[in-house]
């Protein structure tokens, strides 16, 4: 019989790999929101607000990486704020229901099923916290991954 001592992590174990490193680092990061944000551009809902108010999609790109990369406990050189930077932009429940079904079809697509799943619970946290941020429904049932 196993005793509950012998299930745990000796204390010498290495930790286990963050979700950036599992993610690929900022390579894999970049990846994903490479794919994402060209589907982002060409939605129908999504598309003219971020074509509207992103000139530069190669420096936006690497900001939003640098953002996930310390989401997903990477290093990086994000300064925070991005509540306020979504502020002006009259974003709702039904926008973010359509960034998260875009984010999950491509975390799916892109990942392997533990970290796409991991990471999709991360963004639905994130959605949550940016609605309650600027305005929107606290509480709000985004739905399941």
């Amino acid at each position: 019989m196993n005793h509950p001592a012998d299930t745990q992590a000796a204390p010498d174990a290495p930790p286990s790999p963050s979700l950036f490193d599992r993610l690929g680092g900022q390579a894999g990061i970049a990846k994903l929101l490479h794919h994402f944000y060209a589907d982002v551009r060409q939605h129908r809902v999504l598309g003219p607000i971020f074509n509207a108010h992103i000139p530069d999609w190669p420096a936006h790109l690497l900001k939003i990486g640098e953002f996930w990369a310390r989401q997903t406990g990477g290093p990086s050189r994000y300064a925070g704020g991005f509540g306020a930077a979504h502020l002006p932009l009259g974003i709702g429940p039904e926008h973010l229901q359509h960034w998260l079904a875009l984010w999950d079809f491509n975390c799916r697509r892109h990942l392997a099923e533990p970290e796409a799943r991991e990471l999709s619970a991360l963004a639905r946290r994130i959605g949550e916290q940016l609605l309650r941020i600027t305005g929107g429904r606290s509480g709000l049932a985004i739905g399941g991954t």
